[in-house]
Parts: C-alpha cells; structure tokens; sequence
C-alpha cells in the first residue's frame, strides 16, 4: 500500500511517499481502509521530534512507527477476534497513534465509532482529535453552563472551530479571537462576538469571561486571568515553552499558579475516546455541530497540506483524501442545512 513515512526527525523534507506493508489489526483492533484523513498541530511537532520530552514515547533517535497521521475516517476491512459492535463494510472514523496518512491503517476499538451519515468522509476525518479535544474542554474541563460568557483565543483553527459550535450547543456566549480574514468565518460558526486580534487585546478590553480557552499561546497566562471573572476558569491548550518541554511547561506554570488564586488555571490534554466520537456523531447527525474543512488535498501531496495548515491560518480542518476518492463537501453548504439539536447527549 501507498502511505507517507518519516524515518528521521526534522522538516518536510523528511516525508516519504511509500509502498510499505499493509498493517494487520490485533485482536482489539480493525483494519479500516483509509477514505480521509486530517492535519493536526501534533503532527508537525512529532515530524521534528519536538517537545524532546515527546520522544520518550515516540522514539529517541527517531520514529518508533514510520507512518504519519492521526485522524482517519473510512470502512472496515477486517475485525479483530475481540471486537464487538463493528463488521465488515461499515463507514467508522477515530483516533490512531499513528499511520492514518496511508491506504490502510488499524485502529483499537475503544478509539472508534461510526461514521456521522450527514457528511463526508473528509469531513470526519476532520473530527477525531480537534472535536474531541474541543468537547472534553467544553464539557468536562471548563464545564461550561448555560448563559456562561467563553472566549475562545483560536476560534477559527481546528479545535476552536469545534469548540465555537460546542459552547454554543451548551448556552454560552460567545467571543472569538481571530485574524482579520477569519472574522466572517467565525461569525458563520456561531459566535456572538468577534474579536480582531491584530486591531484588539482581548485582555486589556475591559471585557470579563467566566471561561477562556488559550489555544494559541499569545498571550501570558498574566494577561489571560486579567481578562477572567474573579472566580473563572483559563483552559490551557498551547503554549511555546522551549524545545525541551513545549506547551508542557506552560501547563505546569499555571497548574502551581493555580494553587494560590481563586480562579481556576486548568490544563487541556485530551484523550482518544471511541464514546466521545459517538457523542459528537449523533451532533453532527443532528446538525448541531458541522466540521468545517478549509482545503483538502491527494494524500501524496501530504507535504504541502501540512505547509499549508501551517503558513496559511486555515480556517477549521485540513484534509488528506485517500484512494482517489475527493469527497469534501463545501462548508457553507452544509452549516446551512444545520437544524440545530439539544445538547443532552453532551452532558456528562
């Protein structure tokens, strides 16, 4: 099979396009034949190796698993014997440790669910990482109540795209901080307010937020809490700490900060969850959230996507198309069919 490989640590030019053994799924595992796959911030951090503390799990001297990716979407080629719930020929998207910019690749059963029916399978692929970790922040982290005031510091990336539409499934009032281009896009995914953070510092607006989710790292945790209610809550999710610990060592700062003040300085570090993406598949089902796919690209053009997410401030997701097969739908196409949904299936 055709996959992208790295086996060395650095840039772009260190991406393959390969034929390399088909994987074969384990006993807890099926073997998806990959339709779409996605481009996710880790993804350029572990093509450097970068935070180093990452390689301890990862690989030392160089990647333990040579194929790339993370997010897939596609259909069951083949069940492990421990399986349940899963057969042959059914559309199913999750999260991987590694492998999903290839033809094939397997995935364990607690990391999966079935594919949503309304979209693509580009636009689940989309899903996996950047929703999940959106609706953990929203829902478990910050446990956001309707008719709290959030601000989302990244609202038009990838996670801040999900994290916009979850708020709002949850009642919140909305505030998100892009560029000038993405001011409009945000709008579309639902936020009351925008703010233009090249022409305004959200943290020195006046402005008091019950929640802050920091996905850019921008700003210091010092301006972040200036902007938060005596009692609210900054969500972490990035940070540029060094090349030793990364976004880590911010975490960590506001963990040991967050024992002396009264509001809450809480980390982001998601977890794949096969329940998640079911959750999320039955909003996206029900029209209440829609993953917005900026561009997508062949997989042997997987350099470039990766350039692109990482030069051109996408707006939502980055796609890979697999096997030939381009099936992204246009954003405003589909967010305009959106009927909108309770969210009961989001509480814990």
């Amino acid at each position: 099979m055709k996959a992208i490989t790295q086996h060395r640590y650095g840039g772009l030019d260190t991406l393959e396009y390969e034929t390399v053994p088909r994987p074969v799924a384990a006993k807890d595992e099926v073997l998806i034949r990959v339709l779409g796959a996605s481009i996710n911030a880790a993804d350029w951090l572990l093509l450097q190796g970068e935070p180093f503390v990452a390689r301890l799990a990862f690989g030392l001297r160089r990647p333990k698993v040579s194929t790339r990716g993370r997010d897939v979407a596609g259909v069951i080629e083949a069940v492990g014997d421990n399986v349940r719930g899963f057969s042959v020929g059914e559309e199913v998207y999750a999260e991987v440790d590694a492998g999903s910019f290839a033809e094939y690749t397997v995935a364990h059963a607690k990391r999966l669910a079935h594919k949503p029916s309304r979209i693509s399978f580009d636009q689940a692929a989309a899903v996996p990482i950047a929703a999940t970790t959106a609706l953990q922040g929203v829902r478990d982290v910050a446990k956001i109540k309707p008719g709290d005031k959030v601000l989302i510091n990244g609202a038009s990336g990838g996670v801040g795209s999900f994290a916009v539409q979850l708020a709002k499934a949850f009642g919140a009032e909305v505030t998100g901080v892009c560029s000038t281009a993405n001011l409009e896009f945000v709008r579309t995914l639902g936020a009351d307010h925008v703010i233009d953070y090249t022409a305004e510092n959200f943290a020195t607006g006046g402005a008091r937020y019950d929640v802050i989710f920091d996905l850019v790292g921008n700003r210091s945790i010092a301006e972040c809490r200036r902007a938060l209610t005596r009692r609210g809550t900054l969500v972490l999710a990035s940070g540029n700490g060094g090349r030793v610990l990364g976004p880590i060592r911010r975490m960590l700062a506001a963990m040991l900060l967050g024992m002396f003040v009264t509001q809450s300085l809480r980390p982001l570090s998601a977890a794949a969850s096969g329940a998640d993406l079911e959750v999320l598949r039955v909003l996206i089902d029900a029209g209440t959230i829609t993953p917005p796919v900026d561009r997508s690209y062949p997989l042997a053009e997987t350099p470039e996507a990766i350039r692109y997410f990482l030069e051109e401030h996408a707006r939502g997701k980055v796609t890979i198309t697999v096997t030939g097969l381009n099936n992204t739908k246009e954003w405003a196409a589909s967010s305009s069919s959106a009927t909108g949904a309770p969210c009961a299936a989001i509480r814990p």
